[in-house]
C-alpha cells in the first residue's frame, strides 16, 4: 500500500513555502537558504531509504502477524487501540533515541538545525530506518493488522510535521493532551532545562505520565548542545556515528567501548563530558544553591 506521509509530500512544500513567506512578513521565526538545502537533501535522502527497506519491513510484519497474540479485527475500537499504542512506540523509540548512544547517532542528525521551521521536520535521518522496526513489529505482534500499523505510522508523521514551527503559539487545553508546536519547540532546544524532553507524537500525555515532560518557558535555543556548523548532508548524517565508534574503538576495553554504544550520549568512563540528565542535576543544585545564597 502506499506510504501516506510520502504522498503528503506536495502538501509539506507548500506549507512550507507559506510558512517562509509568513516568516519573511512577520518577522517570527527563520530561515537559512542553505539550511533549509540541507534539510531537504537529509528528508530526500530518507524517503528512499524508507522506500527501499518497505518490502523488508512489511515481510517482517506479516511474519510477526502470523504469531500474533490477539484477535483485535478492524473495527473502531481495534483503531483507538492501535491508536493508543503506536504513539506509545514511537514514545518508546523516540526516548530511546535520546538515551542510548547508537540511536542518537541515528537520530542527532534531525537536531541539528539551529533553526526551527517546517524544513527541520523534513531533516530526517537516512540511519532511522534501520532502527524503528524493532519497536514497531510489537504492533502486529500484539494483533494489528500490517497495513494498519503502516497506516497509523503515517498519520503520526503527518500529524508530526505542522508542530515544527515557530509562528503558532500556546494552543490553550489542546495543549494538555496533544502535541503542539509549543512542546516540540521545548523538544528541539539545547537548553539544558530542554535537553531529552517531550518525546511524544501525538499525544503528549506519556511525557506527563513518566516524568519528561517540560513546559515552554525560556526562550528556546535551538541545535545542539555542541552544534556541528556544516550544511554537508553526509556529514550532517554520518558525523555521530563516526564520533561514537571512534571512540569505541579506541576504548580500553569492551564494556567501555559498549558504554559509547549503550549509553546515554555525553557519557564518558572519566566523567570528563556529561549526559543530559548529569547537566540537568547539575542546574538543579546550582538553582537551589542560588535560591538558598
Amino acid at each position: 500500500m502506499p506510504d501516506l506521509s510520502l504522498l503528503a509530500a506536495p502538501g509539506y512544500l507548500a506549507l512550507l513555502a507559506l510558512e517562509a513567506f509568513l516568516t519573511g512578513r512577520l518577522g517570527k521565526g527563520s530561515y537559512e537558504a542553505r539550511d533549509t538545502a540541507a534539510s531537504l537533501a537529509m528528508g530526500v535522502g530518507n524517503a528512499l531509504i524508507t522506500l527501499a527497506l518497505g518490502g523488508v519491513t512489511l515481510g517482517v510484519f506479516f511474519f510477526a502477524y502470523n504469531y500474533r497474540l490477539f484477535e483485535l479485527g478492524t473495527g473502531p475500537l481495534a483503531w483507538l487501540l492501535l491508536f493508543l499504542a503506536e504513539d506509545l512506540v514511537y514514545y518508546g523509540w523516540h526516548r530511546a533515541s535520546h538515551e542510548v548512544g547508537i540511536l542518537w547517532a541515528a537520530h542527532e542528525n534531525h537536531h541539528s538545525s539551529q533553526h526551527f521551521n517546517l524544513s527541520t521536520a523534513l531533516r530526517q535521518s537516512w540511519t532511522t530506518p534501520f532502527t524503528t522496526l524493532p519497536f514497531w513489529v510489537l504492533l502486529p505482534l500484539l494483533g494489528f493488522r500490517p497495513w494498519m500499523v503502516l497506516t497509523m505510522t503515517s498519520i503520526s508523521l503527518i500529524y508530526q510535521f505542522w508542530i515544527h514551527t515557530e509562528l503558532i503559539d500556546r494552543m490553550g487545553p489542546f495543549e494538555w493532551i496533544f502535541n503542539t508546536p509549543s512542546h516540540h519547540r521545548v523538544h528541539h532546544g539545547a537548553n539544558v532545562e530542554y535537553l531529552d524532553r517531550n518525546h511524544g507524537g501525538i499525544l503528549i500525555v506519556w511525557d506527563r505520565l513518566f516524568g519528561t515532560f517540560e513546559p515552554e518557558r525560556a526562550p528556546v535555543r535551538y541545535g545542539l548542545t555542541k552544534n556541528i556548523h556544516t550544511f554537508d548532508p553526509l556529514r550532517i548524517a554520518f558525523h555521530e556515528w563516526a564520533s561514537m565508534l571512534r571512540k569505541a574503538l579506541h576504548a580500553r576495553s569492551l564494556r567501555e567501548a559498549a558504554g559509547y554504544l549503550l549509553k546515554p550520549p555525553g557519557w564518558s568512563p572519566d566523567g570528563s563530558t556529561r549526559t543530559a540528565r548529569e547537566l540537568r542535576q547539575e542546574l538543579a543544585r546550582s538553582g537551589a544553591a542560588s535560591a538558598l545564597s
